[in-house]
């Protein structure tokens, strides 16, 4: 799961700074290593050494722990006794086998969610996508996630489907670990990413469940291929 020397010097490499106002509660704590993980400062496999985060940030042990804690109940940090904690590692094969999955799943989900997203939910659609843009535009890699997965995960909620919802809450901790790495891939063109979600959007409100296929499919080509074990697969760009 880890690889000690990436990890451990991972761990070291990065100086931990305050991302916002100095809080020092475990909850303060907790949103500046989130951030640092999700904008990858912190890669997957890499190692958050107690000592060295609680002197960077001028802070005891004790918030620190409860952060820590925290952010291994949200799926993102995982402990390995008598080594520490480490952010965890989403391979290219977990985020293709998801992606073949919600391939087939999603567009299920748009159509049961499509009266309610016409309806009282269209507001909240389409502020996601409003909410994309504005992080893309800023850099705001941790805001972009966020806006990105819960754009996604409406259709989910609002299909009314127990099984639908309980796939998407087992994939989201590691769709959002993957897009930590994968926002970074549209530094040249920030507005490509938004431009897709207002495509899926469009074809979502107008109920056209296949087209709402063929631009999911669009919007993650090159992971689809990689669960088969192609020894040459590469990690998905899109999620």
């Amino acid at each position: 799961m880890v690889d000690n020397d990436q990890g451990e010097a991972s761990g070291v490499d990065h100086k931990f700074e305050w991302q916002e106002q100095r809080m020092t509660t475990p909850d303060g704590v907790y949103r500046t290593l989130r951030a640092a993980i999700l904008d990858g400062t912190v890669p997957p496999g890499g190692q958050l050494r107690e000592a060295h985060i609680a002197a960077d940030l001028g802070i005891s042990r004790s918030p620190l722990r409860e952060a820590l804690t925290k952010l291994e109940e949200e799926g993102l940090v995982v402990k390995i006794p008598y080594r520490g904690a480490f952010v965890v590692e989403v391979s290219a094969r977990e985020v293709a086998e998801i992606d073949s999955v919600r391939l087939r799943v999603e567009p299920f989900a748009a159509e049961l969610s499509a009266e309610a997203l016409r309806g009282p939910e269209r507001p909240q659609l389409l502020q996601t996508v409003e909410d994309l843009r504005r992080a893309m535009e800023t850099d705001d890699i941790p805001a972009s996630i966020d806006a990105h997965l819960r754009f996604h995960r409406l259709f989910y909620e609002l299909s009314g489907h127990g099984v639908l919802q309980n796939l998407w809450n087992g994939w989201e901790t590691k769709l959002r670990l993957h897009l930590s790495v994968d926002h970074r891939t549209y530094s040249d063109n920030p507005q490509q990413l938004v431009i897709e979600h207002e495509r899926l959007a469009k074809v979502a409100l107008e109920g056209d469940t296949d087209a709402f296929h063929q631009e999911l499919a669009a919007h993650f080509p090159k992971g689809l291929g990689a669960h088969t074990g192609d020894p040459g697969e590469r990690t998905p760009r899109h999620v």
